[in-house]
C-alpha cells in the first residue's frame, strides 16, 4: 500500500470538514448561518434627514403617502409614511446667564434648511440579530434614501420599533383620519372655487344687463 504523504492528510481532513459542515447545514444546526427567523411582524422605523433645503411653501413628505426607499445604495421598495416631524435648523448661542449659559434659536443664516424625522412602516423578519426587511438589516445608523415625485433625500435610520397589532391599528386609524381631513379640505376648496366662479358669472351678467 502506498504510504500517505502529509499533504494527503490535509486533503482528507478538508473533505471530512466539508462533509460535516454540509450535514450541519442540512440539519439546521449550523451556528455559522444567518440568525433564524423568530417571527414576521410589522415594524416602524424613523429616518433622520438633516439640513434638507426646501424653498417651496409645501413640505414634500406627507403622512399617508408612499416613498421609494434605497438602503445602502440598493433599491428596495415603496413604503408608507406614517408620520412627519420637522423643524428649522437650530443654532446654539451663548448668553450671560450662569443658570443656563446658552439658548437654542432658529438659524436665520440658513432660512431654508430643515431637519426631518420621517417614520415609515414595513413588514420585517424578526431575528436574534434584529429586524430584516427585504434582505436588509434595519438598524440605527443604516444609510437610507427617500425618493418621491419631487424629492430625493438621504439620511440615516435613527430608531426601530417592532409594532404590536394594537400599534398597527392606531397607526392605520390615524392615517385614515388624516386622509379624511385632507379630502374634506380639498372638497371645501373645490366648493369655494365654484362659488367664486358662479359669483363672477353673475357679476358679468349684471354688467351686460346694465349696458
Amino acid at each position: 500500500m502506498k504510504q500517505l504523504k502529509p499533504f494527503d492528510y490535509i486533503i482528507i481532513a478538508a473533505v471530512i470538514a466539508v462533509i460535516v459542515i454540509g450535514v450541519l447545514v442540512y440539519a439546521g444546526k449550523n451556528k455559522f448561518s444567518s440568525s433564524p427567523v423568530e417571527a414576521t411582524k410589522k415594524i416602524a422605523f424613523q429616518v433622520m434627514l438633516k439640513g434638507v433645503s426646501i424653498t417651496d411653501t409645501q413640505i414634500p413628505y406627507k403622512a399617508g403617502e408612499e416613498t421609494f426607499i434605497t438602503i445602502r445604495n440598493v433599491p428596495y421598495t415603496k413604503l408608507k409614511i406614517v408620520d412627519v416631524a420637522y423643524q428649522p435648523r437650530k443654532i446654539v448661542l451663548p448668553v450671560n446667564n450662569p443658570q443656563q449659559p446658552f439658548i437654542v434659536v432658529d438659524d436665520f443664516s440658513q432660512p431654508y434648511q430643515y431637519d426631518f424625522v420621517i417614520t415609515l412602516m414595513d413588514e420585517a423578519k424578526i431575528t436574534a440579530d434584529g429586524a430584516v426587511a427585504g434582505g436588509n438589516k434595519i438598524k440605527i445608523g443604516t444609510p437610507i434614501v427617500l425618493e418621491g415625485y419631487n424629492y430625493r433625500t438621504g439620511g440615516t435610520i435613527s430608531n426601530v420599533q417592532v409594532l404590536t397589532d394594537k400599534d398597527v391599528f392606531i397607526i392605520n386609524e390615524q392615517l385614515r383620519q388624516i386622509k379624511a381631513a385632507e379630502s374634506k379640505e380639498a372638497k371645501a376648496i373645490e366648493n369655494n372655487t365654484e362659488d367664486k366662479t358662479q359669483q363672477s358669472e353673475k357679476d358679468a351678467n349684471k354688467e351686460k344687463s346694465a349696458k
